[in-house]
């Protein structure tokens, strides 16, 4: 009894001083932690813990500190729509997600429902944000930009050529696949095939035998490193000298895993690099100094995390109501993307695409 009254007593004298510990805000980040396309899972999970870790050795948001909870959707829309039920459930303010569009879109009409920020850093589809509520943002770019660039690059480098479009019927890639003929077309260029094959097979020999009996130049994949590893792959076992073309689902290390020297001379699209911008510098040593390399999307988390933390104390508020007029609002935030801001319809200002070529098992600038 006497530890107890003392209990009391002491919580009461923190009352009574106003010294009452603040409760955590909780953040979220949710992706592909399993499957084939773990490996992007993982880039989000790295720079989430990383950017929550920084953030509260800088004294948090408003005071708090920031816990993190991370959720597993496999990119599977179904699996998305539970992990944003759960999420609601733990009561998240932001969630720095999901990875695959087929996922976020399902997701995001939770969260809009529920009042819960989402700013994804990786879904291109555009209907995440033309659809999408006003709690919908994105730091990463849109497959219409994306296409738009791919298909003058693949009209203006490799006219006269046979040039054929196979996407994985995902809402990435069909959709990004449907951007760049989009595109190519509109620059003058003919397909000379358009296919759609299933994601998770082994054996796509028989879509390479009907490449290689086209006589296909350039082969313009929509879909992820997965497949179109195995495909470059197998095209290669055929004797093709093909040149697979691609968009950002391809920047992942795992994909030369796939490859091997097939992948060499592979050709994808992708922002451009933030581990190159020097304000990262010290993120990116960080990073590699606990054998991470920020590749791919572990930055682009990161700075969701940053721009929540900037729009929060901007706003006085973790909450969505007092948060969403300052992401609205134009405002430019300091990440390690570079400064940016959102339009209208949220997605992000930044500079477009570029390309890239992967040599010697890694990606650079073309």
């Amino acid at each position: 009894m006497k530890k107890l009254s003392t209990l009391v007593l002491a919580t009461a004298a923190l009352v009574l001083t106003g010294q009452v510990a603040k409760a955590d805000i909780t953040v979220a980040t949710a992706g592909p932690m399993t499957g084939q396309y773990a490996s992007f899972g993982a880039q989000m999970k790295a720079g989430a813990e990383q950017a929550v870790a920084d953030i509260n050795a800088a004294g948090g948001v408003l005071g708090q500190k920031l816990k993190l909870s991370v959720g597993d959707d496999a990119c599977d829309p179904k699996q998305a729509v539970a992990v944003a039920n759960d999420m609601v459930r733990q009561g998240v303010k932001l969630m720095a997600g999901h990875f695959c569009s087929g996922s976020s879109i399902p997701a995001s009409k939770v969260y809009e429902e529920e009042g819960i920020l989402m700013i994804s850093p990786a879904s291109t589809n555009p209907k995440l944000t033309e659809e999408g509520g006003p709690n919908v943002f994105r730091v990463c770019g849109r497959d219409d930009q994306q296409g738009e660039v791919a298909g003058a690059f693949l009209a203006k480098n490799y006219a006269g050529k046979k040039i054929a479009f196979v996407h994985d019927k995902t809402a990435y890639g069909k959709g990004l696949a449907d951007e760049t003929l989009k595109s190519y077309k509109a620059a003058g260029g003919k397909e000379v095939m358009y296919e759609a094959y299933t994601a998770g097979e082994k054996d796509y020999s028989a879509l390479v035998s009907k490449l290689k009996q086209a006589g296909v130049d350039v082969l313009y994949v929509g879909g992820y490193h997965t497949e179109a590893g195995l495909i470059v792959r197998q095209m290669r076992e055929q004797g093709m000298n093909t040149v697979l073309v691609s968009g950002d689902a391809l920047v992942t290390d795992e994909y030369w895993s796939i490859t091997g020297p097939a992948g060499e001379g592979t050709l994808m699209t992708f922002s451009p690099d933030p581990r190159k911008n020097e304000k990262a510098a010290p993120i990116v040593k960080a990073f590699r100094d606990k054998g991470v390399e920020p590749e791919g999307y572990v930055l682009y988390t990161y700075a969701v995390m940053q721009i929540f933390k900037q729009a929060a104390e901007k706003a006085g508020s973790a909450d969505i109501g007092k948060i969403l007029p300052v992401l609205q609002s134009g405002m430019k935030f300091d990440t390690v993307l570079g400064d940016l801001s959102f339009d209208k319809k949220g997605d992000v200002t930044l500079p477009g695409y570029v390309f890239y070529v992967w040599k010697n098992g890694k990606y650079d600038y073309l």
